[in-house]
Order: structure tokens, then sequence, then C-alpha cells
């Protein structure tokens, strides 16, 4: 019988997980330093509860305790969502027509993501940018498939109407 409290099974527990859990909290904050810290003492809470959590629970343990230490966070402030995507520095050879349309695009895609209420803006970014299936997402976020589909429906309905061509 595996146990979360040896070395091994820890590891590959956080192996697994962390990148996803970073990404989750990261995509609702906006904000790396803060979803490391979420992340980083998630799984300080899941090596303090080791004997009480088996392994087949670490993984909703650390999404819970994370997402948790995110919404006391969120209460204390309101974060807005920036997204680090500036422009790659490959595409250097582009038109500046091409890069300040680019530029626009982004501000708008920007704009439009963080106009979405956090549930769909979450569930659209762990689908498209993580490639997250809906059954993941709704594992994660504690709710049915039927109801990511509908954020994810929501999403992409709003997306579309403030950009043209998502």
């Amino acid at each position: 019988m595996s146990n979360v409290c040896e070395d091994q099974v820890f590891s590959s527990i956080f192996k697994a997980h962390s990148k996803t859990v970073f990404n989750y909290i990261y995509y609702k904050f906006g904000n790396e330093e803060k979803a490391n810290d979420a992340v980083q003492e998630a799984f300080v809470k899941l090596w303090e509860n080791c004997a009480k959590v088996s392994p087949e629970k670490a993984k909703s343990f650390v999404y819970t305790v994370a997402n948790n230490l995110y919404l006391n966070v969120i209460k204390a402030e309101k974060v807005r969502l920036k997204y680090a995507n500036s422009v790659d520095d490959h595409s250097s050879n582009l038109s500046p027509e091409f890069l300040m349309e680019e530029q626009e695009y982004k501000e708008k895609l920007d704009n439009a993501l963080n106009a979405l209420p956090e549930n769909q803006r979450t569930t659209f970014l762990l689908n498209r940018i993580d490639g997250k299936k809906y059954a993941e997402i709704a594992e994660m976020e504690g709710v049915s498939v039927k109801a990511i589909e509908k954020r994810m429906h929501l999403a992409l309905k709003s997306l579309r109407e403030q950009i043209d061509g998502i």
C-alpha cells in the first residue's frame, strides 16, 4: 500500500500535477508569483497531511488547497489578469502594420478575456491553452461536464461578440 509520506510517491504526485495546478491558479490570478506561492503552499500542506491523504485523493486535495488559497487572496485584493504574451522576437521581420494589428488583436483578446466571469475564463484557458478535456476541467472545478460545456459555450459566444475572427 503506497503512502503519500513516501518520498517517491510524493515526488511523483508533485511531478504529475504541479504544472497543471500552477496553470490553473495562474489563469485565475494572472500572477505567476502568487500562483507559485499557492502551488508550493498546497504541496507543503499535502506533505504535512501525507498520513491522512491517500495517493488517489492527493490530486484533488492539492487543487482544493490551492483554490482555497486563491480565494483567500482574492478576497483581500481584486487582481486584473495580465498576460505576458508579448510579441515574439522572431517576428521582427514582419511588417509594422501586421505587428500593430497583432498587438491590437492581443489587446482586444486580453480585454475580452478580462471581461469574462472568472469561471468562464479559467475554463476557456484550461481548454484552449492547456488542452485539458472538459471532464478534467469539471473534476478540477468540482462541477459537471455539462456545466463546463455551458461555460465554454458562453465564453466563446461572449468572445465572438467582442472580437471578430475568433
